[in-house]
């Protein structure tokens, strides 16, 4: 079921939206804005990719050690937002931050290709770099060190938020959109309608 009107579970409500924006949108339908906040509440965001959608929530892989890991682990909290021009949806998610199971980031990480392997450990993510040429080196010092299999460093980590809320918009003429709010209570969802 598409229709945002008619949906009660938001869960699959989002997978129905994904499904269509795989098939019609030209690159990465699943890019997700993603805000974090210090634990003062002072808000930065970034794109990342969804990597799964459980009954945990909504999966993504990243640098415990970047800007945004730095975050999570100190306000454990986050939003997202799926924009879809082509199809004019947006999905936008809030609630609890947790780490997935280092099984599940050893997983992913191997497979993915060998030089994205490279590249996270060779990375130190959002650390201030003299050049690109002090990167590169990087790079051929991991491709030296591991000719084979890449371990999987500590702090490349898989996290997934957990949605208290998540809200469908479906843009509109004249400005006139529709808004669904979806927010979790103890026996499952509350749904109503948001003015545009």
């Amino acid at each position: 079921m598409t229709d945002a009107k008619a949906a009660v579970d938001p869960i699959e409500l989002f997978r129905a939206w994904m499904r269509e924006a795989e098939a019609g949108e030209p690159n990465d339908p699943n890019a997700v804005a993603l805000a974090t906040a210090t634990a003062d509440g002072a808000p930065s965001v970034r794109m990342v990719l969804l990597k799964g959608l459980d009954e945990r929530g909504f999966a993504f892989y990243t640098n415990a050690e970047s800007r945004k890991g730095l975050e999570l682990t100190e306000n454990p909290r986050a939003a997202m937002c799926f924009h879809w021009k082509s199809l004019r949806r947006q999905v936008r998610v809030e609630g609890l931050i947790s780490e997935l199971l280092d099984t599940e980031a050893d997983a992913y990480f191997h497979s993915r290709s060998r030089g994205s392997q490279i590249g996270a450990v060779a990375s130190r993510q959002s650390r201030p770099l003299t050049s690109r040429e002090a990167l590169e080196e990087r790079v051929r010092s991991v491709e030296e060190r591991y000719p084979d299999a890449v371990p999987r460093p500590e702090f490349w980590r898989g996290y997934v938020l957990w949605p208290e809320r998540i809200e469908f918009w479906v843009n509109g003429t004249e400005r006139l959109h529709d808004r669904f709010l979806f927010l979790r209570a103890d026996s499952g969802w509350a749904r109503e309608r948001l003015y545009p």
